[in-house]
């Protein structure tokens, strides 16, 4: 482990000790103003973004969750452009009920509708994500700022298996396939975290 990823290890330790030391987590910070939280909604409401890094994200759930171990999970992109620019998504995070990181995964163009990026042109993205904002929680921002980090070299695998399971579909037409439902989910990893 070099010293970058070392130290984002420490930073998500950190911001999970002074959440649980305040009686929350990730999740309920994250969920801390919605009154109630509904499948497929956004929280916060209009998304979070850091307008110095172009870093964006939100979170939500499904009803029901195809894992029973988790609760919903975050999505994170990248408008390099700023707000009115083309947003890329780079992964999604998992978290349990407990708000305990679950899993990092990438998904299929239809699942978020971003402006595509083959791999080569997104993995240069995500050392840029990157989220300096106080709200809606400074911890949650540092939290997630911190995975990308952390897991910088496996959310960039994922990028990879995400192009080449799509291309690796049926039909072989890795446009038609981008749109194809059947492909939801395109790779996933499972930190082992203590």
């Amino acid at each position: 482990m070099n010293q970058e990823t070392e130290r984002a290890d420490q930073e998500i330790a950190f911001c999970e000790a002074i959440l649980a030391k305040s009686g929350t987590n990730v999740l309920l910070e994250t969920l801390r103003d919605a009154p109630d939280v509904a499948a497929w909604s956004h929280y916060p409401e209009g998304d979070v973004f850091d307008p110095a890094s172009g870093a964006q994200w939100y979170y939500h759930c499904h009803a029901p969750s195809s894992d029973a171990e988790e609760h919903g999970h975050f999505h994170c992109f990248l408008r390099p452009d700023g707000s009115q620019g083309p947003v890329h998504h780079l992964a999604a995070i998992g978290v349990t009920p407990h708000g305990r990181l679950h899993r990092i995964f990438t998904v299929n163009h239809w699942v978020v509708g971003d402006d595509w990026l083959d791999a080569e042109a997104t993995l240069p993205l995500l050392a840029r994500f990157d989220m300096q904002m106080a709200r809606p929680s400074y911890l949650v921002n540092r939290w997630l700022t911190a995975l990308f980090v952390r897991y910088e070299t496996e959310i960039a695998d994922l990028v990879r298996q995400r192009d080449r399971a799509i291309l690796a579909h049926a039909s072989g037409d890795f446009a038609a396939n981008r749109e194809d439902r059947a492909i939801e989910v395109t790779a996933e990893f499972r930190p082992e975290r203590g």
